[in-house]
C-alpha cells in the first residue's frame, strides 16, 4: 500500500524544464547547465559530421561515375568513323560516276 501511495507525484523534482534567464541559478548551475549543452552539441555534431562525409562521398562517387560512364561512351563511339566511311564510299562513287559520264561523251 506504501508504494501505490508515492505513485501519485514524485517526492523531488525530476528533469524539469528551467529558463536561465529567468530562474535565479548560481554560477555552478550554468556552468553545468553549459557542459550538458556542448556535450550534447559535441555528441549530434559528430553525428552529423558523420552524415556529411557519407553525403560528399555519394555525391563525389556518383559524380565520377557520371564522368567515367560519359568518358567511356564517347570513346567507344563510332559515329565519326562511320561518317569518315560514309564520305569515303560518296567519293568514291561520285568519282566513278565522273569517269563514267566522261567516258560516255
Amino acid at each position: 500500500m506504501a508504494d501505490q501511495e508515492g505513485k501519485g507525484k514524485p517526492e523531488g523534482e525530476f528533469a524539469r524544464r528551467i529558463d536561465p534567464t529567468k530562474d535565479d541559478l548560481t554560477r555552478e548551475q550554468l556552468r553545468f547547465i553549459r557542459q550538458a549543452e556542448l556535450a550534447n552539441w559535441k555528441k549530434r555534431s559528430q553525428k552529423l559530421r558523420t552524415r556529411n562525409v557519407l553525403t560528399g562521398l555519394a555525391i563525389g562517387a556518383l559524380v565520377m561515375g557520371i564522368y567515367g560512364y560519359t568518358f567511356f561512351s564517347v570513346s567507344q563511339e563510332r559515329i565519326m568513323d562511320e561518317i569518315d566511311e560514309e564520305a569515303k564510299i560518296g567519293r568514291t562513287v561520285m568519282t566513278r560516276t565522273r569517269i563514267i559520264e566522261s567516258t560516255c561523251h
